[in-house]
């Protein structure tokens, strides 16, 4: 073995060891407990960064560890690798896709065996693969089966000029196209989607079930589930026999309503208009439609909106109310229209003071919450009917009509949203607010104009693409038959290769007559194939069900394989990932519960989300232009190169645009892949941003040829290690702690909350111990030595697996058992004995570490500190803190 440490050779050499001994391939042995590590799939973009390796460290350290604790584990990768991506760098290269793909995958499989990662290459997927989207399209004709899927039309972004649809990421912030430059219209076509609403009540409790996902995505996806209680109540429009829905967190607010307002691209919007102002509404249905859905609900821009002419009844007061349209509600949400109440809602009350409509305040604070003087309206006595407080019923249900009476709008400068007290509500008059919701659902129940509803944010996943690079929709189109299914036989249905992408256009596959054309599974009728293909969120919503039995051509997976793997006992990946990959992966998961395949109910048992990885950024604060390092003259005083402007100094994320990208292939080849490694996880806690500094790359590099020349020398003098003594001595002790103590901290580290920087910072003790050692000759530091390297294999596999061999092992390092602290190697025989005198410390004593508070007395009494400060003075007190202290109080 060679006397210096040289990564790049043993890195290589113990690579392929490895893949031709077979060490990483998952075991069979059902008798061990199993251990499932996953770190979320990548994109195959072509090429690995710093992100990527920080993730994978981390979830191979816990693969690495769990298998030498004994278990059977699971640690596999695969790849997401269909999308828009590929789709442009063929129209932009000339290029296939799938010839793009693979060449990338090719790339960074490379690059991710550089780093030693243990991954069961075995199970490979790429959902892109013929054999992977077959069950792709076989789950998706579960859900049809299951009434989850299903078509309606719905908006998407158009481009005009190229005549193509185009996703919301192609889209500027000045809402044109990307390509053409073209203003990006609305437009509406009919697509798929699934029922993920009707999961919602179950995704929302089930979050429940994870102790063991961070408190911050369980109240993302919560938030964005967004369960609300309410009512749903109808307001019958003037003149014609139809009702404007909508929903209310509010009902105690409802006879506050001075108007409704319906979406634009509501149906009812035309059924509504006047003629006198049909033209108006034509015109700003037409403008808000080239709006995009951020465009129209951003909260710092002006709301919008014009009267329809038309008149709704507010039936709890029998009143006509003015029916508008605005920018602001938006069809898809909810009931696409809403109530305004314009006293007690902040967003109403503006719109309503801009376009003159009346306010109407029906809630006021309670006597019992005022302060000195109702600022903003608070408390101000309301006019009209019931306007005192305590005047009327009480009662929680009315079974009587309230008196219709007339709006008699109260001067506020403000809305007031808090609960309180009902005024101006006819018999509800006098009730707490809380007390009025329940009291006004029930009778909009018993008068048949609404009822109690719990509504969710969440809406149904339009899974429709109409791209080339994805996996086919399974379905055919049959004039006599409608939707039909693929029958399982025919699956998959594969992406012609034969199809020319432009970026222009509808969906690639439509232009393919031979493909597209096919008869009907049914009934034999010529009819069409589905052209659109499937959002890749679903890609990845199912592809760890399918690692556990990667290989089967016959079935989506072995259920009960699948079954006995899942679930992923430890996930990793980015935050960015903590609502909808994680969401629809928990709905995925459900649904084939509910189909009979999976007996569980969440996929992750944990979820871990690493911080990201940043890097020196220098950037101008004027222009806020990014400059690279290299084109800067003195790094200590940076200056741009073209403007002369002072740069700032920052840790950003890394990327591409910010010049301040590390390679990973330029870290290994310069330092090797074990101090990239080493680096990583010491840096920082793996929640945590990372912020790139060479110095500390290169400090681990340092420390690794320490360990290196360390454990050389013990072993070229390793036959002067003498065999078992009955006497241990005091530094063999001392070190016997030290070692314990190193593999009982780092046990600890790799449960739990990961702590693998303070892990990292135990090995370095656990160097330094050894190399400051006198008893180098003795079993105890052999027993060092051996503990250092098996405690480094998770973090540093090479290096300890070569300096394992070196010392004449013939077994991997990687299947040695984890170590077992000793409890009584962890007890010190001594201790530092603080010695006071009068509060102050004058010094410290070694000490028995078993002594009696007598002995601990006895033993300060006698010390050379005791005398110099006590010598000729009384001793009025002494104070013993057992372990710790003794304190002697002096005339």
């Amino acid at each position: 073995m060679e006397s210096r440490y040289n990564p790049a050779s043993i890195e290589q050499q113990w690579q392929q060891t490895w893949a031709e001994q077979g060490i990483d391939l998952t075991p069979d042995d059902s008798s061990k407990p199993k251990y499932y590590a996953l770190s979320m799939f990548p994109y195959p973009s072509g090429s690995l960064h710093m992100g990527h390796v920080r993730n994978y460290t981390i979830t191979d350290v816990l693969a690495r560890v769990r298998r030498m604790q004994g278990y059977r584990v699971l640690h596999p990768m695969g790849w997401d690798a269909f999308g828009l991506p590929a789709e442009n760098a063929a129209i932009d290269r000339g290029i296939h896709p799938a010839k793009w793909t693979y060449q990338n995958i090719d790339q960074m499989r490379t690059e991710l065996k550089r780093l030693g990662l243990s991954y069961d290459w075995s199970r490979e997927v790429a959902t892109c693969s013929p054999d992977y989207y077959q069950w792709t399209q076989w789950i998706f004709l579960q859900f049809f089966q299951a009434g989850l899927a299903y078509q309606k039309e719905s908006a998407v972004n158009w481009d005009p000029i190229d005549q193509t649809v185009l996703a919301n990421e192609q889209v500027d912030n000045d809402g044109k196209s990307w390509r053409s430059g073209a203003k990006v219209e609305r437009k509406l076509l009919r697509q798929w989607f699934f029922k993920i609403t009707d999961y919602a009540e179950q995704l929302l409790n089930d979050l429940d079930k994870l102790p063991g996902w961070p408190d911050r995505v369980k109240l993302m996806q919560a938030n964005w589930i967004g369960k609300s209680a309410g009512a749903y109540l109808e307001f019958p429009i003037v003149g014609s026999g139809e009702k404007i829905g909508v929903f209310t967190t509010r009902p105690d607010t409802v006879y506050g309503v001075t108007y409704v307002v319906l979406a634009p691209e509501h149906p009812l919007t035309q059924v509504v208009t006047t003629s006198d102002r049909q033209a108006a509404v034509d015109a700003f249905v037409q403008e808000i439609s080239d709006q995009s859905e951020l465009e129209r609900t951003a909260e710092d821009k002006p709301k919008r909106g014009i009267p329809t002419g038309g008149k709704a009844i507010n039936p709890f007061t029998g009143e006509e109310i003015p029916i508008w349209i605005a920018d602001y509600v938006l069809y898809e949400y909810g009931t696409g229209a809403v109530m305004g109440v314009p006293a007690h809602d902040v967003r109403d009350f503006k719109f309503a003071k801009e376009q003159g409509l009346a306010i109407q305040a029906v809630v006021r604070e309670a006597e019992e919450d005022k302060g000195a003087g109702g600022a903003g309206g608070r408390g101000q006595k309301a006019e009209g009917k019931g306007g005192e407080l305590g005047v009327g019923s009480r009662e929680s249900g009315v079974e009587s009509s309230p008196t219709p009476h007339t709006l008699h709008p109260t001067p506020l400068t403000q809305a007031y949203t808090e609960p309180g007290v009902l005024i101006n509500s006819g018999a509800f008059d006098g009730l707490p607010s809380v007390e009025a919701k329940t009291a006004i659902v029930q009778y909009a129940e018993q008068q048949g104009f609404g009822k109690a509803r719990i509504q969710y944010r969440l809406r149904d996943w339009l899974i429709s693409r109409q791209r080339y690079w994805g996996a086919p929709i399974p379905i055919i189109h049959c004039p006599t038959c409608g939707a039909v299914p693929v029958p399982d036989a025919d699956l998959p249905v594969q992406l012609p290769e034969n199809v020319e992408l432009s970026g222009r256009g509808g969906s690639p596959l439509a232009t393919l007559s031979s493909w597209v054309n096919v008869p009907c599974p049914t009934c034999g009728t010529a009819a069409r194939r589905e052209t659109d293909t499937m959002d890749t969120f679903i890609d990845s919503s199912w592809y760890f069900l399918r690692y556990p039995d990667a290989r089967d051509s016959q079935q989506v997976f072995d259920p009960a394989k699948t079954n006995d793997w899942m679930p992923v006992d430890q996930y990793v990946g980015g935050i960015e990932h903590a609502i909808l990959h994680l969401l629809y992966s928990r709905f995925f998961t459900k649904v084939l519960r509910d189909r009979g395949l999976l007996n569980f109910d969440e996929p992750f048992q944990r979820l871990l989300t690493q911080g990201m990885v940043q890097g020196k950024t220098y950037k101008n604060p004027r222009t806020g232009k990014y400059v690279i390092s290299t084109q800067i003259a003195d790094l200590t005083h940076p200056i741009d190169p073209e403007t002369g402007d002072p740069l700032e100094l920052v840790y950003e994320k890394m990327s591409k645009s910010k010049y301040n990208g590390v390679a990973p292939g330029d870290v290994i080849d310069k330092y090797g892949a074990d101090t990239a490694r080493m680096f990583i996880l010491f840096k920082a806690p793996p929640e945590k941003d990372l912020e790139w500094d060479e110095a500390d790359v290169e400090g681990q590099s340092r420390f690794l040829n320490r360990v290196w020349r360390l454990v050389m020398e013990f072993g070229e003098q390793r036959s002067a290690v003498s065999g078992q003594r009955s006497a241990v001595s005091k530094p063999e002790k001392e070190l016997r702690r030290s070692i314990h103590t190193a593999i009982a901290a780092i046990t600890d580290d790799l449960e739990g909350d990961y702590q693998f920087n303070t892990a990292v910072s135990e090995l370095m003790k656990l160097s330094n111990a050894l190399t400051d050692a006198s008893c180098n000759e003795s079993p105890v530091y052999a027993e060092g030595i051996q503990t250092l390297l098996i405690l480094l294999a998770p973090f540093a596999p090479h290096i300890a697996e070569a300096l394992w061999h070196g010392l004449g092992h013939t077994d991997s390092i990687h299947v040695q058992s984890w170590l077992t602290a000793d409890p009584a190697a962890l007890v010190a025989d001594e201790m530092t004995l603080v010695i006071q005198i009068l509060g102050k410390t004058r010094g410290t004593l070694q000490v028995p570490s078993q002594s009696s508070k007598d002995e601990l007395e006895q033993y300060a009494r006698e010390s050379e500190i005791a005398r110099k400060y006590i010598d000729g003075k009384e001793i009025k007190k002494v104070i013993v803190v057992p372990g710790k202290l003794v304190n002697f109080v002096v005339g």
